[in-house]
């Protein structure tokens, strides 16, 4: 794939193809740009994953840290995004496997982790604020709690909207096998929420 023209520039892979380019030269502007345009994405993608905001601040830094180290040797053969989310893979599927050993992070203690991140009822409609935040906190869990490429894959679908072919490339799967993931992944789930969805 060769460097963007300026006729690429209303695609946004283009862009980011473009700022990698920049950034391997060292332009740091460029690269702060890239930042600012995928940082949302990869702070909620690892928070979701780790069920652990302040973490997923640090995990985050890693992945920019990582990103700016390799844009000199950066060759577009895939999406940027895919580049980006297979970075962001592999330093949140290396931080669960070090909690795994460690045993120091049950999911009860992720549970909290989400709780505490909840907004505060607010006044005039405390049962509805107190339902959602009780759903959301439920959906938060179930979701921490399945297999880490099943998570991953339901946090890029469902968050990030990505499409079946791009999560197969991050996840270093075929496109049936990423589908199978997430049926196997929204069957677990439904167990897991079937006192909401029944509500």
């Amino acid at each position: 794939m060769t460097q963007p023209t300026p006729e690429d520039r209303s695609d946004p892979n283009a862009i980011d193809v473009a700022l990698m380019f920049r950034a391997g030269k060292g332009d740091q502007a460029a690269f702060q740009e890239l930042v600012e345009r995928h940082q949302q994405a990869v702070v909620g993608t690892v928070a979701k994953m780790l069920g652990n905001a302040s973490e997923a601040e640090d995990i985050s830094q890693q992945v920019f840290i990582r990103l700016w180290k390799s844009a000199a040797r950066y060759t577009p053969t895939a999406k940027f995004t895919t580049y980006l989310f297979t970075i962001t893979r592999n330093l949140v599927f290396n931080e669960t496997r070090k909690r795994q050993r460690r045993k120091t992070h049950s999911l009860d203690e992720q549970e909290d982790d989400w709780h505490k991140q909840l907004a505060e009822p607010e006044e005039g409609q405390p049962d509805v604020q107190m339902l959602q935040g009780e759903l959301r906190s439920a959906v938060d869990a179930a979701i921490a709690s399945l297999p880490e490429k099943q998570r991953l894959a339901v946090v890029l679908r469902r968050y990030e909207q990505m499409p079946y072919e791009e999560i197969a490339e991050v996840l270093e799967l075929t496109v049936s096998a990423v589908k199978s993931q997430l049926f196997r992944a929204r069957t677990t789930l439904r167990e897991l929420l079937e006192r909401f969805l029944e509500e």
